[in-house]
């Protein structure tokens, strides 16, 4: 039950933000989940500050996930990530930050998994 989302500087087309949910979903294994229930959010033209100055290409990402992944599935995945956003959008690695939240309850459909 991952939910991933993007909070990014840029402004972001409707073909763009359908690839960027088509590559979360594949690089959701990484974390040993399917895209199946998969929720991805994407909002672009976000102000984000990093350092104090105003970034005019950069991206945070919240991954948030039921049960927990290895430390190492998070650094592999967080460089995926980065280089996605470097790929699509041209947000260098050093302007995206990626937190991740795991989570011993979640609901959906009116129960809990």
């Amino acid at each position: 039950m991952p939910f991933i989302d993007s909070k990014i500087t840029v402004s972001v087309d409707a073909d763009k933000k359908e690839e960027i949910k088509s590559e979360f979903g594949k690089l959701i294994g990484t974390l040993h989940k399917g895209e199946a229930y998969l929720m991805v959010g994407i909002e672009d033209n976000y102000d984000l500050w990093m350092g104090g100055v105003k970034l005019d290409k950069g991206a945070y990402v919240s991954v948030s996930l039921l049960g927990n992944a290895s430390s190492s599935d998070y650094d592999t995945l967080t460089g995926q990530i980065c280089d996605m956003f470097s790929e699509k959008l041209g947000i260098p690695g050093n302007a995206v930050y990626v937190t991740y939240h795991p989570v011993s309850d979640w609901g959906w459909n009116g129960h809990n998994f």
